[in-house]
């Protein structure tokens, strides 16, 4: 190759070349002694005349300058690396480290890059040179990986392969000047006089790369600027860079590091373990990893100590660790980089700046998962851009991360782990004058704001005595025969918002109502803790406020009922700290729906009477007609229907007399559906239209489709009737208008993401009933147990169970009626839920009363009697023993 052209072919050096390196002085020397001679003699003879003396001195010059010239090696010797028996090319690179694990991802990124560069098209004469940067968090294995690959390219790199440990983590980095005089003299430069300041070292160090193939490691960058001058211009050269944070160099190849994934994590642990007692609890051992973080740095001290202590469990190990203020104590075998932890984030914590080490200790102070990008900004007590702006500098800094765009359409930010505990020590210690508890509290007044507006707009009727939205316009006067408007309300998806046309008054509030659905469903985990952190603080009000717009929420959308009920709890305690009796009543109002809703009957019943009492006792009319409707819908659910109808009219009466039509109308959708319970579908059809008139002169469309839901229902049962007295063709025609209508219900809100509300119109159409349509209604019914299923509502599953054994019970497949049957019977009794457990076994009976199984029908039927003899349903009572009579016979 030209690059070895001073070699022969053996590699030996070439005699000529070396004959005329050493000849080269003691020629320059004799000519410069007869340059001298001359010279002299110019001043002894002294009648020479001038013209002679100017050719003399010419002369001698002359001489020295050929004589120089025709010995000088015109090759450029000095410029190329030593030769010889006794020198090598350097080889400065680090060892592989033996426990290297997993990073087959990055190898094949960095092998797909170095192959791509290094293709024949690829290779350009004036090609910069190939600069690779890692970059990640401290103790991620950045090194190890450069270490790696660096090795496994060793073969491409003839002219050796050089290292430097920049300390960019260090309060004294190492200087650019010191890295290259390093270089130089590995590469056998005679550096034997000052070889200038950087620009000079720059200069030798781009001569000396020259036509070379060089790897150089740069490793613990602190800038772009401290190898700038470092990155030779030789294309066959490579430069990789590791840092923790990214550098932005030009023409360079720039990826980050991971953590390691839990497998991984736990392979490296074993590997280092040297034993079986990772393969022997490998939960523990998946613990040991997450509460690292699942960070090389940490999983490597844990695998260290255990290796060491060998009558450790992982258990231990895992207990150990499980105490956050003696985690990092933990992951700390000595204060050096790579022993310990603590000393690795303390380095990128002295490396911020002040703004950015105060945002990172009140972040810790928060509890929640991650949190959207204004909530640097309360921290800080700045402005929402400049608090992102700060964020996103402890992200370069590999300090926090971001954890995606939510549903919302706001990127989230997080800290890591190690890193939150790290930065709560000085937070814990600094927080004395109170500065971090009164960034927490702008903090949840920032989210209690929010999550009322996103309360308001998807429910506002929940927050006052409103049956319009804000923004909504009247709509017409509908006429006095309510039954046609009925179905011309589904005819062309009339003014609906979802169905992408109608009325435009009602977009906004479609398109509100969704968007503070998403917000829920991106913010709920981070709400659960602000709430948690609220009660923890002794912030009460912060809590009640916050708590009571998330049940708002949760309410509307019918979801997240575990954790519903949980702050329903919380948002109560808060109310009686407070000391105030009508937060304690909405309060109560709201564990009551939620306990209600998941069969706790009882207690919600309990929850809903001490509303109504505090209520009545404030002279608060409004609230105490919310709260006399809920005592009536936890006595209707319990199967006290006399005594719900009684609550149900005196509400409506409340609510009429506050001027509140939605309330109004809404109780009578209720009404309607006890009246329907009663077998007294026809008053439920009138109340159902009146309410209907409501809703449509209010284009309430999302009321309005509920509305029509329990219409179908009743249709279906008045269609049922008119089968039974033998009116077929009547019958039929009442079916396909109830098919219909839920149907299309379903379908709105389908298109609305509104779920629950749509598995209760699959979960109607599917227990119509309908002779001719048994297979599609047993799908409906499967349907709506999915969606149910998904959303955690265990009441909705018995119902769905329930309605399952029915549907097939009409196909006459009494086995599959029997088990969806008894499975329903066993929820609503885990449930507490009498009313309901009554009516499945009555279903039970039936079904095989209806299959000429008269003795498996008594049991249950005695069963359900029972039931509901305590609860004093005598309704219930009386279609149970007719049934007990026919199987008796």
């Amino acid at each position: 190759m030209s690059d070895h052209r001073d070699s022969a072919s053996d590699g030996t050096p070439r005699r000529r070349g070396r004959s005329l390196s050493l000849a080269g002085p003691a020629v320059a020397g004799v000519a410069a002694a007869v340059a001298s001679i001359l010279a002299t003699s110019l001043d002894v003879v002294e009648d020479l005349p001038t013209s002679a003396k100017v050719a003399i001195t010419v002369f001698a010059a002359l001489l020295v300058g050929v004589l120089t010239w025709a010995t000088a090696d015109r090759r450029h010797t000095p410029y190329h690396l030593p030769s010889g028996p006794a020198w090598r090319p350097p080889d400065q690179w680090p060892p592989v480290v033996e426990h290297f694990t997993g990073r087959a991802d990055s190898l094949a990124e960095l092998r797909e890059v170095f192959r791509e560069r290094y293709r024949p098209r690829a290779q350009a004469g004036d090609a910069p040179p190939l600069v690779i940067s890692v970059y990640g968090r401290g103790g991620v294995g950045k090194s190890a990986l450069m270490t790696r690959f660096g090795d496994e390219i060793a073969a491409r790199f003839p002219d050796g392969r050089l290292y430097a440990d920049l300390r960019g983590t260090v309060d004294a980095p190492v200087r650019p000047e010191e890295v290259l005089i390093g270089f130089l003299r590995a590469l056998g430069v005679p550096l034997t006089t000052d070889p200038g300041g950087p620009s000079e070292l720059r200069k030798l160090w781009l001569t000396w790369t020259k036509g070379r193939r060089i790897l150089i490691g740069l490793d613990n960058a602190h800038d772009g600027d401290q190898i700038q001058d470092l990155i030779p211009a030789e294309a066959g050269c490579v430069v990789m860079v590791t840092s923790r944070h990214p550098l932005f160099l030009l023409n360079a190849y720039d990826t980050q590091l991971p953590v390691f994934s839990e497998e991984q994590g736990v392979t490296l642990l074993s590997r280092l373990a040297r034993d079986d007692r990772v393969e022997a609890d490998p939960e523990a051992a998946r613990e040991i990893v997450r509460m690292c973080d699942r960070l090389p740095l940490a999983i490597s001290i844990c695998g260290g100590r255990l290796a060491t202590r060998r009558n450790w469990s992982l258990r231990e190990l895992a207990d150990r660790l499980s105490d956050e203020r003696r985690r990092l104590d933990q992951l700390e075998v000595a204060r050096r980089l790579d022993l310990s932890v603590r000393a690795s984030l303390q380095l990128s914590y002295d490396d911020c700046t002040g703004i950015q080490r105060r945002l990172l200790r009140m972040l810790s102070l928060l509890t929640a998962p991650d949190v959207p990008g204004w909530v640097a900004g309360e921290l800080l007590a700045t402005s929402e851009l400049d608090g992102v702006d700060q964020l996103e500098s402890l992200i370069d800094a590999q300090l926090a991360e971001s954890s995606g765009v939510d549903l919302s359409g706001a990127r989230r930010y997080r800290l890591h782990d190690l890193v939150r505990i790290f930065a709560r020590e000085p937070a814990d210690g600094e927080d004395a004058d109170g500065r971090g508890r009164a960034a927490v509290e702008r903090v949840l007044s920032g989210y209690r704001r929010r999550a009322e507006d996103k309360a308001i707009a998807r429910w506002p009727q929940d927050w006052g005595r409103s049956g319009r939205r804000a923004g909504d316009e009247a709509g017409d006067e509908v006429g006095e025969d309510a039954g046609p408007g009925v179905l011309e309300a589904f005819g062309e998806d009339a003014d609906d918002p979802a169905a992408g046309g109608g009325t435009a008054a009602v977009m906004p509030v479609a398109r509100a109502q969704t968007e503070a659905a998403d917000w829920l469903n991106a913010e709920r985990l981070t709400l659960i803790a602000m709430i948690d952190q609220a009660r923890s603080l002794k912030m009460w009000e912060l809590a009640w406020g916050l708590g009571r717009a998330f049940c708002s929420l949760c309410h509307s959308m019918r979801a997240y009922w575990s954790d519903w009920r949980a702050v329903a709890e919380i948002v109560c305690e808060a109310a009686e700290r407070m000391g105030d009796p009508r937060a304690l009543g909405i309060a109560l109002l709201d564990r009551a729906a939620v306990t209600g809703g998941q069969g706790g009957r009882r207690t919600a019943g309990e929850d809903a009477e001490r509303a109504l009492v505090a209520f009545t006792e404030l002279d608060e009319p409004w609230w105490a007609a919310r709260a006399m409707r809920a005592v009536g819908m936890t006595l209707f659910n319990d199967g006290n229907i006399d005594r719900a109808q009684g609550y149900l009219i005196g509400a409506i009466k409340a609510f009429k007399d506050e001027k509140d039509t939605w309330w109004a109308a809404r109780t009578q959708r209720n009404l309607a559906e006890l009246r329907l319970a009663q077998r007294r579908p026809e008053e439920a059809r009138e109340l159902l239209e009146d309410a209907l008139l409501v809703f449509k002169r209010d284009r309430n469309r999302y009321s309005e489709a509920q509305t029509l839901r329990v219409y179908g229902e009743v249709l279906g049962a008045i269609a049922r009737d008119l089968l039974a007295r033998g009116e077929t063709r009547a019958a039929r025609d009442h079916f396909a208008k109830a098919e219909f209508i839920l149907n299309r219900a379903a379908d709105r809100f389908r298109l609305r993401g509104e779920l629950w509300e749509q598995a209760r119109c699959l979960r109607a159409a599917g227990g119509l009933g309908n002779p001719a349509n048994g297979l599609a209604e047993l799908e409906h019914v499967r349907r709506a147990g999915e969606i149910l299923t998904a959303l955690g509502d265990s009441w909705g599953v018995a119902r769905v169970e329930l309605a399952e054994g029915r549907a097939h019970a009409r196909l006459g497949r009494v086995t599959e009626a029997e088990e969806a049957l008894l499975r329903a019977v066993r929820a609503f009794e885990d449930l507490g839920d009498q009313w309901w457990t009554a009516r499945s076994l009555r279903y039970l009976g039936e079904t095989h009363l209806e299959a000429g199984d008269k003795g498996r029908a008594v049991d249950p039927l005695v069963r359900a009697q029972d039931i509901y003899r305590t609860l004093g349903n005598l309704s219930g009572m009386s279609r149970t023993l007719d049934l007990l009579k026919r199987a008796r016979e």
